[in-house]
């Protein structure tokens, strides 16, 4: 059963978005039919929707599934739409929402079994947030010369935007995404030279540490891991796909399009690459087994919990003090303004990052999620999760749970 069948649904977004490609996995999945706009829109109904979506993001009307935190920020894309009119937005509330449309999911997206359950939504979350960084830092870095996403946005957005302004977007887009790769957790060495046009060579920072070791050496582990967890199982639970297998998806699939980290990717994790393309060509459809806690899996999670988990924590004691101090902006705009900012470490690499607030929500919801398992549950995630006392320590204080001059 799907949605509604009366319901018309649409996807805003673009295929520069990771969290689009997970989506379209999501829907595709369920067989979901959908149209992408602006791509699949004519220009009237793309600016209607324009339109719509930009009076509700002004008006906090854009929805997440269960419900709105004050710690949400609204993402660029994507979003989806029902009739036209309805917006919602977090690609994980999203396959909650899908969840519930079904009153007795046999396969749905977050398992029911407490330790899948729990499993499915850590890796989500950590390819979501972590797994943004190494696959930005591949496409605007490692593929800064060969990457072809100005042209493919411009095509795109040429449905909605008059044409010299999708000419523009085809140079300025990279020039963009390149300025905001230290946002991003990508920071180049101070003296980095790199083939390209001058505004998209990737920028060091004044008194930020490098991480393009960092970015590279966790991409490693991660495809080592995906590797391993494939070699002896179809989806990274088990017999069926997962909001696990989406979030990895939408991440690792976005460079299957940048030509230098498509071939890294291949050499490194053929296994990988060769499970991307499949659910990219919706030959995930049809997966329908058991799931089950592979000791395969035990490499991810260990990665997961040695660069996801810390960060998260160093993030939010960042924002915890932040608000203490009485800062009130924190997100992109604070990392512009040189606020809100403090310095960690992960895997023996020291970083600075800015205090992200969404990431909190992220962080206080998972630890929610643990504390709300049973003894039994617990238990046997402890005994494949390094560092799960973070887990159960984390999720910050009580009544400290909005921002001031954050969103409502």
């Amino acid at each position: 059963m799907i949605p509604r069948q009366s319901m018309q649904l649409d996807v805003w977004g673009v295929e520069a978005s990771p969290f689009l490609l997970k989506l379209e996995a999501l829907l595709n999945y369920r067989g979901i039919g959908f149209r992408r706009l602006p791509r699949d829109g004519g220009r009237w109904e793309n600016m209607t929707t324009a339109l719509r979506l930009t009076r509700a993001r002004r008006g906090h009307t854009v929805q997440r599934y269960p419900k709105m935190d004050p710690l949400d920020e609204y993402p660029a894309v994507p979003y989806l739409i029902e009739n036209g009119r309805d917006f919602q937005h977090d690609s994980s509330g999203i396959a909650l929402w899908l969840d519930s449309q079904q009153p007795a999911p046999d396969r749905p997206f977050f398992p029911t079994d407490p330790v899948t359950g729990f499993l499915s939504r850590l890796i989500d979350e950590a390819f979501d947030e972590f797994g943004l960084y190494m696959v930005h830092h591949q496409r605007w870095v490692c593929s800064a010369a060969d990457n072809v996403m100005g042209e493919v946005t411009a095509r795109e957005m040429s449905r909605l935007l008059p044409p010299p302004f999708a000419s523009r977007l085809r140079i300025n887009l990279p020039r963009r995404q390149v300025r905001r790769c230290p946002y991003l957790f990508s920071v180049a060495p101070a003296d980095y030279r790199a083939a390209v046009e001058p505004l998209r060579v990737p920028p060091s920072r004044p008194g930020f540490p490098t991480t393009h070791a960092l970015l590279e050496e966790s991409w490693r582990q991660y495809l080592a891991a995906m590797e391993q967890v494939l070699l002896v199982q179809p989806w990274l639970l088990g017999g069926r796909f997962t909001v696990a297998d989406a979030s990895a998806y939408g991440q690792l699939s976005m460079n299957l399009i940048d030509p230098t980290s498509a071939a890294s990717l291949e050499r490194y994790a053929p296994r990988t690459f060769r499970w991307l393309l499949a659910i990219r060509d919706g030959e995930h459809r049809d997966s329908g087994g058991e799931l089950a806690v592979n000791p395969a899996l035990q490499a991810l999670l260990s990665i997961i919990m040695n660069t996801f988990a810390p960060l998260m924590v160093q993030n939010e004691s960042a924002y915890l003090q932040a608000v203490a101090a009485g800062t009130t902006v924190f997100n992109e705009a604070a990392f512009d303004a040189g606020s809100a900012l403090y310095d960690g470490e992960l895997l023996g690499h020291p970083f600075r990052s800015v205090a992200k607030t969404f990431q909190v929500r992220v962080w206080r919801d998972l630890c929610s999620c643990w504390r709300e398992l049973d003894g039994a549950a617990r238990d046997e995630l402890k005994r494949i999760l390094p560092n799960a006392h973070l887990l159960q320590d984390g999720g910050g204080a009580p009544g400290l749970t909005s921002w001031p001059g954050g969103p409502s």
